[in-house]
């Protein structure tokens, strides 16, 4: 006989409900996930999956993200042309 616990997390109540639905559609609860979530972590000693930073935040990509903004503001921008085949 397994001797269950119970846990609490908190989260951002629309991400649960996401997570949920990705795990009914691979036939698993939310609480199976993060079961087999935890026996992988215990097993392995480490985050079962590469956990790195969104490149998108990156101090060197928001200067280079202002700085087109502010060519764009001073109206030095560049119209490409739509390649053939895709739709505007």
């Amino acid at each position: 006989m397994t001797n269950n616990t119970t846990i609490t997390i908190r989260m951002d109540a629309e991400l649960k409900k996401q997570a949920e639905a990705v795990c009914s559609d691979i036939g698993l609860t939310l609480s199976a996930a993060v079961t087999i979530f935890t026996k992988r972590l215990v097993k392995e000693r480490a985050i079962p999956f590469k956990v790195t930073a969104d490149p998108f935040y990156a101090p060197e990509n928001i200067e280079r993200l202002q700085a087109a903004a502010k060519r764009m503001d001073a109206g030095q921008y560049v119209v490409h042309e739509v390649p053939e085949g895709f739709t505007k």
